[in-house]
């Protein structure tokens, strides 16, 4: 019996850039509200309504570097100490992180992930992830490939 085959889908080639496209005034623009739209699309994506994007972004970094003392918290969120407060206070209510004494400076405090937080960080990032390979998935190998190139570009651009 004969195989049945399906035949690929029609795409239409991707449309001409022009040179007006490519100069760094204009691309700057146009990439940048692309890449900020894309960022919070992705970022609605997360396992709970009841943090915010603040508090998560909190928990992030304590996942990935483990106790932070507020003040760092906060020079690495570019905020203020008392609006940290506030944020380690929420996450500290939520269950999703805790303080516990600095084990050099009786002034300070450490803050900390629980495994509540750690779980909301990896269903976070799992969604986000199902999120955006399920677009992904929608492209063309060519598309992919050219936004797999694009990905090694923006990391250098960001780490300059």
């Amino acid at each position: 019996m004969p195989s049945l085959t399906v035949p690929a889908p029609v795409v239409a080639p991707p449309s001409a850039i022009k040179a007006s496209q490519c100069r760094p005034g204009t691309l700057a623009g146009e990439l940048r509200i692309s890449l900020l739209r894309t960022a919070r699309r992705v970022r609605m994506e997360r396992s709970s309504s009841e943090i915010t994007d603040a508090q998560y972004s909190v928990l992030h970094a304590l996942a990935n570097l483990g106790p932070l003392t507020p003040g760092v918290l906060a020079d690495r969120e570019h905020v203020q100490p008392p609006s940290m407060t506030r944020t380690v206070a929420a996450l500290v209510e939520a269950g999703l992180a805790a303080r516990s004494e600095h084990p050099t400076d009786r002034r300070q405090v450490l803050v900390t992930i629980t495994t509540a937080g750690e779980q909301e960080v990896r269903e976070t990032k799992r969604r986000r992830d199902a999120w955006l390979a399920k677009r992904l998935a929608d492209l063309t190998l060519a598309e992919r490939a050219t936004l797999a190139e694009a990905t090694e570009i923006l990391r250098r651009i960001a780490t300059a």
